[in-house]
């Protein structure tokens, strides 16, 4: 048996696991529906899997970490000897992680520090981390797990602060972690009637570009997302490396979903989805996330969830949209655009401007221009020269707008500050901040 139908035999068999595990605490919560689940009793002290944030410090801890991060700093160091160390006490966990670790790494550093920056906000940090636990029910990832990573944190601090190691310091890291875990798990057992992803079968693939393709998917059971939502997708030929790319279509009754994916560089899962996918290949979904439209804008349901600041929207649903994408970020204004087109509220307007490197990067153009064929509520504006955020904001009067703005970290930023200046409410200004695997 050759190495890739080693991987497919060990791809499927853990799929089975996982399902048989699911199903396990499913019948279990339907067999005893008042009991409390066990990851939602007690408190942050109890240990990995406790959930709740009442009566937990956070405000204090914070303070602890930050006194003494240089101790342990940096991050990406502590981090690095966290896995060492977790991988050489239980050998197993290396399976759950990719074969390469760069990103996952990553990853946690930004998670570690969202969490040493928000401890004083465990009320709003706990939502979020209840939405990463429900995403990462993917991974495999159970309670037990989770002891082992705080062992290794443990010992991670210890290594790293030398002679400079305090209880106090390694106490406070621990009980973020546990305040951590036990949203997450909460999280992950809210979910138990959901699946913790959903199989797809490409239906399309459309090179636009050579480092750019349009794909269509079609998941077995409806994938429950809303328009302006993203999902993380797994490719066959990388196991449990997921990437996030924003759903390119509003929900549809045939349970085909669009992705537009560009290649970021070799050998990742963008790549293999751009270069090495064709119609037939299966992919696997993760959970939908975030929100660029609030809450009921969609006609299916998703998490809720995801950033965006604020919605400044429900007291007015007729609100006009200004939506602004760069790049593949058009994919989630697409959606908007077509969720619009089905249930549009009677008099609202929409703008979509679409940034671009020049004309031929307008890779959707034609799709965009059928579908804003007799809808004279729709504006489309290619910028294809000079900056989008100073040709957007001074295309018009945006204060009474509720914008949604998609596309490279420096472009969305930009966006946002030359909005703002103009006078437009924060509240009214949404995107996705993406904090997840």
């Amino acid at each position: 048996m050759d190495n890739s139908s080693k991987a497919a035999a060990a791809t499927a068999e853990y799929d089975r696991l996982i399902a048989r595990h699911h199903a396990m605490r499913l019948r279990r919560q339907l067999l005893t529906p008042d009991s409390p689940s066990e990851a939602s009793s007690g408190d942050a002290s109890r240990g990995p899997g406790s959930a709740g944030h009442e009566g937990y410090d956070g405000a204090g801890d914070q303070y602890l970490i930050r006194r003494d991060l240089d101790l342990v700093a940096p991050l990406p160091e502590l981090i690095d000897h966290l896995y060492t160390v977790m991988f050489r006490r239980r050998p197993y966990l290396r399976a759950l992680f990719p074969a390469s670790m760069e990103f996952q790494q990553a990853h946690l550093e930004r998670v570690f520090q969202h969490l040493i920056d928000h401890l004083h906000q465990p009320v709003e940090l706990a939502r979020m981390l209840r939405r990463l636990g429900r995403d990462h029910r993917k991974l495999g990832v159970r309670p037990v797990h989770y002891e082992a990573f705080e062992g290794a944190l443990c010992a991670a601090i210890r290594h790293r602060a030398g002679e400079h190691w305090t209880g106090d310091l390694e106490a406070a890291w621990v009980r973020m972690l546990r305040f951590a875990v036990g949203a997450m798990v909460a999280g992950a057992d809210s979910a138990l009637a959901e699946p913790p992803y959903w199989h797809a079968l490409v239906t399309g693939h459309e090179r636009r570009r050579p480092d750019l393709a349009v794909l269509r998917v079609r998941t077995g059971e409806p994938y429950p997302y809303r328009a302006g939502q993203y999902g993380t997708v797994e490719h066959p030929a990388l196991p449990h490396t997921w990437r996030q790319y924003s759903m390119g279509c509003a929900p549809r009754g045939d349970n085909e979903v669009e992705f537009h994916v560009r290649r970021t560089g070799p050998g990742g899962v963008s790549a293999a989805l751009v270069e090495h996918t064709a119609v037939g290949d299966r992919l696997r979904l993760g959970p939908p996330r975030g929100s660029l439209l609030p809450e009921g804008e969609g006609d299916r349901g998703g998490d809720g969830g995801g950033g965006g600041v604020g919605d400044g929207f429900g007291r007015d649903p007729a609100r006009d949209l200004l939506l602004v994408a760069g790049g593949t970020g058009l994919a989630p204004m697409k959606a908007i655009v077509e969720q619009q087109a089905l249930h549009r509220p009677p008099g609202r307007r929409v703008h979509l401007f679409v940034g671009a490197r020049d004309r031929a990067d307008l890779y959707d153009w034609r799709a965009l221009s059928e579908l804003a064929l007799h809808k004279p509520w729709l504006a489309l504006t290619p910028v294809t020269a000079g900056r989008l955020a100073d040709t957007v904001a001074g295309a018009g009067d945006w204060r009474e707008h509720l914008a949604c703005v998609s596309g490279p970290a420096g472009m969305v930023a930009s966006v946002r500050t030359e909005l703002l200046a103009a006078g437009l409410p924060l509240a009214r200004v949404r995107y996705d901040q993406v904090l997840a695997r």
